[in-house]
């Protein structure tokens, strides 16, 4: 299975043979997983990268249901969905991003731009689809109070554990592609920022318990695509982490620090939880104010390039001939008068 086309080959082993071929490598050790699947003796452990594990049957008035915790083996799961996140990041470069760039020919700088973009709105736009359909199916959406009430939220249903894997994986998988896409030294550090920064949201969601610092403040990205909401967003991130936190969580009756029972409820760590948030909130808000302004001085420079480039050309000079010139249409000598032959008179 390719996904590149290759234009040239590279001895094995060597680092230009990697870029090119991980996501064929990459693929290859995915089969070799799900082959495992079919053996009686590897199938125990094969399950540890396909299935969340640490599954636990509970007894409700609803009847039984399945409940997940978490633990060390999540590792082996995030590790099987961060290698079909780097499947997909190049189904995706090379099935639609790179068919558009060969059509709209940007300049290598662009180009790169455009596949950082374009990957992140494709995985953004899943991600707000999907936190959505699980905001809406368990309930936090018509009772935002549940995101409070009977905490510590120790256990998780499938779904909520399952994405947060996938997140998790994701965003680890954004590591290894700052070296399989090239990504160039000044981009970098711009990069690991905000990609540390959805793992630390999204790590203390799943170790601390609290729903809405992951669904409302990790994965709203997809509505950052448009500037007017932009700002929107951020409000709605904090207003709910306050409601959340700040007095839903405070008015709790398990207060106090319980790592058994994952119960982080104290003053000290509510107070940072809001503090990061709100930094984070501001830094964004920030980032997103300098990027507004450079767009439009950017702008403004290229309409005023554009008004001298049209002035200077409305306003080029006629050729004057050195002994005469026109005047209303008429060729007129340097003294007023029309220049006409003169007949030589004969002697």
């Amino acid at each position: 299975m390719a996904f590149r086309r290759r234009n040239k080959s590279y001895p094995f082993f060597s680092q230009e043979f990697l870029i090119q071929n991980h996501a064929d490598i990459v693929f290859g050790l995915v089969i070799f997983i799900l082959i495992a699947l079919m053996f009686e003796a590897t199938a125990k452990m094969a399950i540890l990268f396909i299935q969340p594990q640490y599954n636990v049957t509970t007894l409700s008035p609803e009847g039984e249901s399945t409940l997940y915790h978490y633990g060390w083996k999540d590792c082996a799961t995030i590790l099987f969905y961060l290698f079909i996140a780097i499947i997909l990041h190049a189904v995706v470069q090379e099935y639609l991003l790179d068919k558009v760039n060969r059509r709209l020919h940007l300049s290598k700088s662009k180009n790169t731009k455009f596949n950082e973009s374009g990957q992140l709105c494709v995985f953004h736009l899943v991600s707000s689809v999907w936190s959505f359909y699980i905001l809406v199916t368990e309930g936090y959406l018509l009772h935002p109070s549940s995101l409070w009430e009977n905490y510590p939220h120790s256990h998780l249903r499938f779904q909520v554990k399952f994405f947060y894997l996938t997140q998790l994986a994701y965003w680890l998988h954004a590591l290894p592609e700052l070296y399989f896409q090239k990504v160039r030294k000044e981009e970098i550090s711009r990069q690991l920022q905000y990609i540390c920064l959805y793992l630390l949201h999204i790590s203390a969601g799943e170790n601390t318990n609290p729903y809405s610092l992951v669904f409302f403040n990790s994965h709203t990205g997809a509505f950052d695509l448009w500037a007017i909401s932009f700002v929107f967003t951020r409000m709605v991130t904090l207003t709910l982490m306050f409601l959340s936190v700040g007095f839903g969580l405070a008015r709790a009756e398990n207060q106090g620090l319980d790592l058994e029972m994952g119960n982080f409820n104290t003053v000290l760590i509510r107070m940072t939880v809001l503090l990061l948030v709100c930094l984070t909130q501001s830094w964004l808000l920030w980032k997103f104010i300098r990027f507004q302004l450079r767009c439009w001085r950017e702008f403004r420079h290229e309409q005023a390039v554009r008004k001298r480039t049209a002035a200077k050309q409305t306003l080029r000079p006629l050729k004057r001939d050195s002994l005469a010139h026109h005047e209303n249409g008429v060729l007129k000598a340097e003294n007023g008068a029309s220049p006409r032959t003169k007949k030589l008179k004969s002697p």
